[in-house]
């Protein structure tokens, strides 16, 4: 089974994109975060036309949004609010068997001190939360789980390209780190990306939109794929399609994309 989660940045935007990675990479479930819109709005038609043959949505007018679309039927779904918010940003479903989780984690504005940044609070907040929650699951080792998704967080040195002048800039700032290493063990999670890309190597899937990506390479590690330690065996392969960043109108993320040897979707329906 293959998994893609991507961060689109309006999904209605990247439409063209999508169906253009779906033709490339042949997911079985692509995870979106940040679609930006309602959910009476989101292109459905689209994706049956691409083959999935089952969705879920978790919409918001203009901002964050997360969607979960399968080619298998999605049995199950659950939202889940965190940290006191509204906002879109947790959708979960069972398909083929698998419990995935798609997770949209708070940017947390520019300034990285909670006292005089609310944004920033409440990321800290959301953080906690997830880890809170995640933590009260039953069977947290033994049940095959999934969570992918736009955390907001490059955690590792060299998840980002400079860490001693990004140690005080959101996203690589001790507190986020700690916390999202604290959510990380709530289950606990294996971190996929790193299970196939050594630490001590650079891994980036986002890369600002100001100047030139490609000859800076000033790139953060943002969007991460975590499995269940039942799930760690089953793990076939991981990459970053980096190539997407640089295709017309593009996201400032790049797919996220995981190989599982389990049950493909299209035999389970």
């Amino acid at each position: 089974m293959r998994l893609l989660s991507w961060n689109v940045n309006s999904v209605r935007v990247r439409l063209e994109a999508l169906r253009r990675v779906v033709r490339k990479y042949q997911p079985d479930v692509v995870c979106l975060q940040e679609t930006k819109v309602v959910d009476a709005l989101f292109p459905r038609e689209a994706f049956t036309r691409m083959g999935f043959v089952d969705l879920a949505v978790a919409g918001q007018k203009g901002y964050h949004g997360v969607a979960i679309a399968s080619r298998a039927s999605i049995t199950s779904r659950h939202r889940q609010a965190l940290a006191s918010s509204e906002d879109q940003r947790h959708l979960s479903v069972v398909t083929a068997g698998l419990e995935i989780h798609n997770v949209y984690v708070p940017a947390g504005g520019p300034l990285p001190d909670p006292r005089l940044n609310p944004a920033f609070a409440h990321k800290l907040d959301y953080l906690r939360a997830l880890a809170a929650w995640t933590r009260s699951w039953p069977e947290p080792e033994e049940h095959p789980r999934v969570l992918v998704g736009d955390l907001n967080v490059a955690p590792l040195e060299h998840d980002v390209w400079d860490h001693r002048r990004l140690r005080r800039t959101i996203t690589h700032t001790e507190a986020e780190v700690s916390l999202l290493e604290a959510a990380q063990d709530a289950l606990p999670w294996v971190d996929v990306g790193r299970r196939f890309v050594p630490p001590q190597e650079k891994l980036y899937t986002w890369w600002s939109h100001r100047g030139d990506w490609r000859s800076r390479m000033q790139g953060r590690r943002l969007d991460h794929a975590w499995v269940s330690s039942a799930l760690a065996p089953r793990l076939r392969g991981f990459q970053v399609a980096v190539e997407v960043r640089g295709w017309r109108r593009p996201s400032d993320h790049a797919p996220v994309i995981v190989d599982l040897d389990w049950p493909r979707a299209d035999a389970a329906r």
